[in-house]
C-alpha cells in the first residue's frame, strides 16, 4: 500500500500492527473474524492456490488412457457394438457383461487420441464414458 494515500489513523494502525508478535497477531485475527462474523481463511486461500500453483512444476500429459464405461444409455445394443468395435478382443458375453456392470473398464492403455474417439463413438451409441 502507497502510505502516502492513508489518513493518519490508517498509518498508525499499521504502524502499530507491524510491531505486534506472531501470537499477538493471531489474536488480533480470530477478534476480527468474531467481531465482524468474517473468515480471514477464505481471504488468504486464493493468494496460497497462486504461490502453490507457481512453485509446483509443470504436470506432463498423460498419454495413456483406461476407457471406463459409466452408464450404458437406452440403446444397449449400439453400446456393445461400440464397445466390440473399440476392443475386438472382448467377446459379445463380455461386451453385453460391461454394459450391465458400470463402471467397468473397456480398454486399457489406450492412445490419447484413440481413447477421444472411443469416448465420441461410446457417447454416439448412448453411453457415458470417463477417461482415466
Amino acid at each position: 500500500m502507497a502510505e502516502e494515500n492513508n489518513s493518519s489513523a490508517v498509518t498508525d494502525l499499521i504502524e502499530k500492527i507491524e510491531k505486534l508478535s506472531v501470537l499477538e497477531l493471531n489474536q488480533l485475527v480470530k477478534a476480527l473474524e468474531e467481531k465482524f462474523g468474517v473468515s480471514a481463511v477464505a481471504m488468504a486461500a486464493p493468494v496460497a492456490a497462486a504461490a502453490s500453483s507457481e512453485a509446483a512444476p509443470a504436470v506432463e500429459e498423460k498419454n495413456e488412457y483406461d476407457i471406463i464405461l459409466t452408464d450404458t444409455g437406452a440403446n444397449k445394443i449400439a453400446v456393445i457394438k461400440a464397445i466390440r468395435e473399440i476392443n475386438p478382443n472382448i467377446g459379445l458375453k463380455e461386451a453385453k457383461e460391461a454394459t450391465e456392470t458400470t463402471p467397468k473398464p473397456v480398454a486399457e492403455k489406450v492412445a490419447k487420441d484413440a481413447a477421444n474417439e472411443a469416448k465420441k463413438k461410446l457417447e454416439a451409441a448412448g453411453a457415458k464414458v470417463e477417461l482415466k
